[in-house]
């Protein structure tokens, strides 16, 4: 396993760091921040906002979507906003409005179940209630800030008499932006998040943007520098972030996100990617005796080989019949670089030896070779004989 990681430079820079202006700086035109004045969202002195004083709320993260039937394309949604007393205003893929405002969702259905950013969920009966009704269910949320960005999704179950079948179920869902002017990201607790950037697995930097307006950069800290965005090796989601389609060791170390909106600019969390080099899959070992039947007191061996991508590690354990006669194991391994139809692969190899063969040591040799991805197995067997063979001569 190859990890790259680089140390974090910390420089001055002309935008606040994390989600509130310090006040000595509440206008929305840029000033040079005083190094230690300017702290990111979640570090000391800076928190998410909280509606107790002597209540620390929890940090935004996101749940999967319900998996549910897709409604008809002619069926009306079933969650719906309410605007005033008995007016009603169809939710689209998202919604903006200003932090502070209150938010009424309504859900059409007999039995009804919400799914809002766990940071909510977290805080009970404060800011966030929620009522069952006959026909439908009623979401309320009073006192909103930025930190409630998020998903806010409902699906209904009208079965009549009988439990749900598949298909049964109907969704509605839509991402609320609760813009505030102060905050262009969500706020975070930490100050650093580690990040694992896996080969052949994408990863998300989630810098979640309040406003869907601010235009966000992706930039590395030292050397500082902005990190392109192509959409393909990476790309950006105003709902989610940044998302690193095909991790390279070129990006490890420290990155951040740069939201701007008018005269404000704000930097996210700093991620400190760290680089590993990871397998697509378990191994698949492949396994041969020297000889599959030995006379007593010969030499043979079992070799076990593994083909992956370079540099990846594979560790190899055995299973094999001198265990019950208490023969220590004699292994060799190797790695080595090889070629196969006209791509370089890695040939990892682990060799049993067993000398002077034994009635005992007949039986399945199990190789099983493991890497960050799994376990695979694979077995043979071999005799052990007293005489060799010897063909009747021909009459």
């Amino acid at each position: 396993m190859t990890c790259v990681v680089t140390h974090p430079v910390f420089p001055a820079a002309e935008i606040h760091e994390g989600g509130r202006t310090p006040k000595a700086q509440k206008k929305m035109d840029v000033k040079a921040a005083s190094p230690g004045e300017g702290k990111p969202s979640g570090a000391p002195g800076r928190r998410k906002p909280k509606s107790d004083p002597d209540q620390r709320q929890q940090p935004l993260q996101m749940k999967t979507p319900v998996e549910a039937a897709a409604p008809s394309p002619l069926a009306p949604s079933i969650l719906t906003r309410v605007v005033g007393r008995g007016r009603f205003q169809k939710v689209g893929d998202s919604l903006s409005l200003r932090a502070g405002e209150p938010l009424e969702l309504r859900c059409r259905g007999k039995v009804v179940y919400w799914r809002v950013p766990v940071y909510l969920e977290e805080e009970g009966e404060g800011r966030l209630r929620i009522k069952h009704f006959s026909q439908h269910s009623r979401l309320q949320l009073v006192n909103s800030t930025g930190a409630d960005t998020g998903e806010y999704s409902c699906w209904a179950r009208d079965c009549p008499g009988a439990p749900c079948t598949e298909g049964e179920d109907r969704q509605g869902k839509t991402f609320i932006f609760f813009t505030d002017p102060e905050e262009l990201f969500v706020p975070t607790e930490n100050y650093y998040e580690v990040v694992q950037l896996r080969s052949h697995q994408s990863v998300l930097l989630p810098c979640q943007v309040t406003n869907p307006l601010a235009q966000v950069t992706l930039h590395r800290e030292f050397p500082p520098e902005e990190v392109p965005v192509d959409g393909t090796d990476i790309s950006f989601d105003v709902k989610k972030g940044f998302t690193i389609h095909r991790p390279r060791a070129s990006l490890a170390g420290s990155l951040f996100c740069l939201a701007s909106l008018g005269g404000m600019r704000q930097i996210s969390t700093k991620y400190m990617l760290i680089y590993i080099n990871y397998p697509s899959s378990p191994p698949k070992p492949t396994i041969q005796a020297s000889a599959t039947s030995v006379l007593l007191g010969e030499n043979f061996s079992v070799t076990c080989t593994v083909l992956s991508e370079p540099e990846i590690a594979v560790d190899f354990s055995w299973e094999y019949p001198g265990q019950k006669l208490g023969r220590p194991p004699y292994v060799s391994e190797r790695a080595d670089t090889v070629r196969r139809q006209g791509q370089v692969q890695q040939e990892a190899g682990s060799t049993l030896y067993v000398e002077e063969a034994r009635a005992g040591d007949a039986g399945v040799y199990t190789c099983r070779a493991t890497n960050l991805q799994g376990t695979g197995a694979a077995t043979t067997r071999v005799q052990v004989t007293r005489s060799p063979r010897v063909s009747p001569a021909p009459s």
